[in-house]
């Protein structure tokens, strides 16, 4: 969820993208130093004098903090945990270990933070925090909390909910590049980060979330994709009647954990028929996805996305209006030469349901975010599920109107009623 102060920076870069072009990479304005206050009952991040994201306004900065706190996570482990958390930067792996499945239906890479102790943990979660911007680290612990909100609240025999792995590919400590890469069932990040050449991508990232609202351990209430919403939906409503009707006119297409992927951009509201207003609230929507860390990373990413926003093409089903009461939910695409967004409402909860609480269309939702010319920084080239996907073992992408890769899908050889 992005709060007024972050929008109103964003809105500022994603101004001087539109003005100047992507030369400008310079726009970043302002400098939150707060830190992140989300926590879970399983991953709770504590202080341990690293710098955080929410310090950081430069790539170069949140990298440097990134290295520094996944020094302190690793000289907390074993050799023989080291060693399953490391992998070579090109290890194909990495395209096939993270998912939209439970992670008993697809095997992550690397440590699962319920094997930790409490120290260790709480190291893997300052590299998260070191990471990402305030606002996105609180969405990531808001979908972890999720997770463990219906493992404890809910009918669910997906007794793998509230399971999350951390695993770098390359050398975090070191000067080359390196990838982080921590998920379980409704969140995968693929975050690879290059200090030569000062930069970083999300490109593949999965986020989800089951329910919409929920209630935490210390009586807040938690939303996780509020932000997103009310961002999709400032964008629906800046469009007149003929564009909302080309809009949801348009195919909804879905390029899934595992899936090569053509990106094709198919039918629907062009990028060359939005006013520049359009351009930036269709811009903000993006940072949902391709910034979650600093401002600077931010801008140079809505800079490469905004100078082929003309080719780009988004579609839209489902609701009109932002009403979780009433309705499944949306599903929208954004396919461009630069951009892929994917967001889908789930319509099912595989016994994930608790009274009173939203855990289909509105409430189960799973989205992607890659980038055409540059998953995983080109260290790797995607490999195709053999079966399920997003790893091996099953089968099957999201769709609108019946998606697989939720909760709500049996995959083959499953007992129906096994999944979460």
């Amino acid at each position: 969820m992005l709060t007024s102060k972050t929008k109103k920076r964003l809105l500022s870069a994603a101004a001087c993208v539109l003005v100047s072009g992507p030369l400008l990479t310079g726009c970043a304005t302002g400098t939150d130093t707060t830190t992140a206050s989300a926590s879970t009952s399983s991953a709770t991040a504590t202080s341990t004098g690293s710098a955080d994201s929410a310090d950081a306004t430069t790539t170069s900065e949140t990298i440097s903090s990134v290295s520094t706190a996944a020094e302190a996570f690793l000289a907390t482990l074993s050799d023989e945990q080291r060693e399953a958390v490391l992998y070579d930067y090109d290890d194909e792996t990495k395209t096939t270990s993270w998912s939209n499945f439970p992670v008993t239906f697809v095997d992550r890479a690397g440590l699962n933070l319920n094997d930790l102790t409490d120290e260790q943990r709480d190291a893997a979660m300052e590299v998260l925090e070191a990471l990402l911007s305030e606002e996105g680290y609180e969405t990531v612990t808001g979908i972890v909390g999720g997770d463990e909100y219906l493992l404890e609240n809910s009918s669910t025999t997906e007794t793998s909910l509230g399971q999350y792995y951390i695993a770098f590919f390359g050398d975090p400590t070191g000067e080359s590049a390196y990838e982080v890469q921590f998920g379980g069932h409704h969140l995968g990040i693929n975050a690879t980060l290059d200090a030569a050449s000062d930069a970083i991508t999300f490109a593949p990232t999965h986020l989800g979330v089951q329910p919409a609202v929920y209630t935490d351990e210390e009586g807040n209430k938690v939303q996780p994709f509020d932000g997103i919403y009310t961002d999709a939906f400032a964008f629906f409503d800046s469009l007149t009647e003929e564009q909302q009707a080309t809009l949801t006119s348009g195919d909804v297409s879905m390029c899934a954990p595992g899936d090569t992927c053509d990106f094709a951009t198919g039918s629907g509201l062009t990028g060359a028929d939005l006013t520049d207003e359009q351009k930036r609230l269709l811009l903000e929507l993006i940072a949902n996805w391709a910034g979650m860390a600093d401002e600077e990373t931010t801008a140079d990413a809505l800079a490469e996305i905004e100078a082929t926003l003309d080719d780009t093409v988004v579609a839209w089903s489902g609701e009109t209006s932002y009403d979780m009461s009433t309705g499944e939910g949306i599903s929208f695409s954004v396919s461009g030469p630069n951009v892929y967004v994917a967001f889908q409402a789930q319509q099912g909860s595989a016994g994930a349901d608790v009274d009173g609480v939203s855990t289909s269309g509105w409430g189960h939702v799973h989205t992607i975010y890659r980038d055409p010319t540059n998953d995983y920084a080109n260290s790797v080239t995607q490999q195709e599920a053999s079966g399920m996907s997003g790893g091996p073992g099953g089968g099957g992408g999201m769709s609108p109107g019946g998606p697989a890769g939720d909760a709500g899908d049996t995959p083959p050889g499953a007992a129906p009623g096994s999944e979460g």
